[in-house]
């Protein structure tokens, strides 16, 4: 929760300096809104562009994903934003610089202005506040079973998955392994009754 704030102030601030640069001097006491956005494709000149169609626009554009980002608390839409403002800044220095020969910083209100250093701190904030947030925070993974304890508890041994399956009913024909015992009259040798009646000579 405090990342996000922190991130999110962040954001803010880098898109209210990059929404503001090109109100300021950009290159020889020239303001940024003075730059056509089709000059950083074709090429600078000294023609004034009007304000919607100039330089400001992606920066609004920009400021737009930053809001985005931040209510809906995507590091994505934020970062996305920062691209967009050092993307066209880097773009508008090329541009300036095949125009000028060169590009130059003076104290005296000639060179690069501090509207170029509002840009680039603008897009430095975004990507900034972009890795402080944390993001949306996911909801944790319900499980609707207790998962099965693996030792005994207080309750008992653990549950055994295969006394829950129905045992194999047997066979109606199938025997025992061992037959019932039975018992059987074997007579006995008594002498006297041999002497009796003895056995008949051949």
């Amino acid at each position: 929760m405090i990342r996000n704030i922190a991130g999110s102030v962040l954001a803010l601030a880098g898109a209210t300096a990059a929404v503001w640069s090109p109100f300021r001097a950009w290159y020889d006491g020239r303001h940024g809104r003075d730059y056509a956005i089709d000059e950083l494709f074709t090429g600078i000149t000294a023609d004034r562009g009007e304000l919607i169609g100039s330089i400001l626009a992606p920066f609004l554009f920009a400021a737009l994903l930053t809001l985005l980002g931040v209510l809906l608390r995507s590091r994505l839409l934020v970062a996305l934003a920062g691209v967009v403002v050092l993307g066209f800044t880097v773009l508008w220095m090329v541009r300036v610089g095949q125009a000028e020969g060169s590009l130059t910083v003076g104290g005296d209100g000639t060179g690069l202005g501090d509207g170029v250093a509002n840009a680039f701190g603008g897009g430095i904030l975004l990507l900034l506040g972009a890795l402080v947030m944390s993001g949306r925070s996911h909801a944790p993974h319900r499980v609707d079973q207790p998962p099965r304890p693996t030792h005994p508890t207080l309750d008992g041994p653990p549950p055994d998955d295969t006394s829950t399956l129905e045992a194999p009913r047997a066979h109606p024909q199938a025997s025992a392994p061992y037959a019932a015992t039975q018992s059987f009259d074997v007579p006995t040798w008594d002498p006297d009754q041999e002497r009796e009646n003895p056995p008949p000579k051949s």
